[in-house]
């Protein structure tokens, strides 16, 4: 039985598909050919999801493969409830999602996808995965392979696989180039620079940001508020990233030693405890904390509220709270997804590429999961080429190809200089 808000928004909801579709050109004619196909008949997928209008349409794309599909939020305050309403009302998959709901009810949502006795499972930070090996392990027979879409749920599931408790093959949809090339760095820098301006409306121009974490999507963020006229600091705790952060011309230094400079911090580390309480009472008075990773353990929100002597909300998504012996700070988004929960999530052109990566794994899975050992696996090259392709021919690019002769120099050792 699905859980939604309100089944009468669905016309809004389905305005808003359709909007999107026309910007997902790569994952509308996937879907064309799935349902001539039919490649996921006789397969029950459950998928743990952001329920946006790009994953309204990756859900179109999987229904008319022939697939039995149910969706629940992979965050409580991403869920654009119209959007789940259309999914549930003209996509036809069974849907578990509700705005801003509890904990309670948001892992209630999780359970009731299971009621289909998956065999694929599509993950957004590895909740349906890991609470199937878990709670449901009676679940595990069915299920043929998964699929994980962002940084941190690869990571736990590649922990899962090192401690030998991942029972069947997955694909980490988020490794492939078409994936963080793009939705992280392009996808994840707009809509977190968007989720702050729709927050605070503060201008970034002057302002100094905190980018804490230089990955794809530390990457992203750092672009989009430098471009913006931001001073950008960096901290990192990899060498590597934090000298290409430096040769990128950006300033770094130690979290602490940015305290006295941030305006605003982001958190994109996909690890808890990053911005701790003592952080937060040597900040700047009025500096803005927020958070870009998938789960909100990157900032120390309980014992801020805690703490607090007063808390006010200023604008939706933007509470202010008073330290007894220190600055205000402002938390957006409660220390969730800034840009998924204060804004619109990734923009479909980005998403186009990551959700037809990610349907295109779930065929790869149906293909081969049989000779597939439990682990987690690369996406095939050849689907990162089918949709790179596919993307650039919708832009109306074309791009040259090797001749025999320069085929033949590239394979062959024994042609010197």
């Amino acid at each position: 039985m699905s859980m939604l808000r309100d089944i009468s928004l669905a016309d809004a909801g389905q305005t808003k598909i359709e909007f999107a579709s026309r910007r997902m050109p790569v994952l509308a004619a996937l879907t064309e050919r799935f349902a001539e196909t039919k490649p996921f008949a006789g397969h029950r997928i459950a998928a743990c999801l952001h329920v946006t209008t790009e994953t309204a349409n990756m859900c179109k794309a999987l229904v008319a493969g022939g697939a039995e599909l149910a969706l629940c939020a992979s965050n409580p305050l991403s869920t654009k409830d119209d959007v789940a309403a259309s999914i549930q009302r003209d996509i036809g998959a069974e849907v578990f999602a509700i705005y801003g709901c509890d904990r309670e009810t948001f892992y209630k949502q999780v359970q009731g996808v299971l009621d289909i006795r998956p065999t694929i499972v599509v993950d957004d930070g590895a909740d349906l995965t890991s609470i199937i090996h878990n709670d449901y392990p009676q679940l595990l027979e069915d299920i043929i392979g998964g699929t994980e879409v962002t940084s941190t749920g690869v990571l736990r599931m590649r922990n899962m696989a090192n401690d030998g408790a991942l029972r069947y093959p997955v694909l980490p949809t988020n490794d492939a180039a078409t994936k963080h090339l793009f939705d992280n760095r392009y996808g994840t820098g707009q809509n977190t620079i968007d989720g702050i301006l729709r927050a605070t409306n503060m201008l970034l121009a002057g302002s100094t940001v905190v980018v804490i974490g230089y990955g794809w999507c530390g990457r992203g963020v750092a672009m989009r508020a430098r471009g913006m006229g931001a001073n950008v600091i960096i901290t990192e705790i990899d060498p590597v990233r934090a000298l290409e952060a430096k040769l990128d011309g950006l300033l770094v230094m130690k979290l602490d030693d940015a305290l006295a400079h941030g305006d605003i911090y982001v958190t994109v580390t996909g690890n808890r405890d990053v911005i701790t309480l003592s952080h937060m009472e040597r900040m700047k008075d009025g500096a803005v904390v927020c958070n870009s990773g998938h789960f909100d353990v990157e900032i120390a929100v309980e014992a801020l509220q805690k703490t607090a002597v007063d808390r006010r909300e200023l604008r939706p998504n933007c509470v202010e709270y008073v330290l007894p012996e220190g600055p205000r700070i402002i938390l957006l988004a409660e220390g969730r997804l800034v840009g998924q929960s204060a804004a619109e999530a990734h923009p479909a052109e980005v998403m186009d590429m990551t959700f037809s990566t990610q349907a295109l794994g779930v065929q790869y899975l149906i293909e081969n999961a049989a000779a597939m050992k439990p682990g987690v696996h690369e996406i095939p090259r050849s689907i990162e080429n089918v949709v790179a392709s596919a993307k650039l021919e919708a832009y109306g690019v074309s791009i040259d190809t090797l001749n025999d002769a320069q085929q033949q120099y590239l394979t062959d050792w024994r042609i010197g200089t």
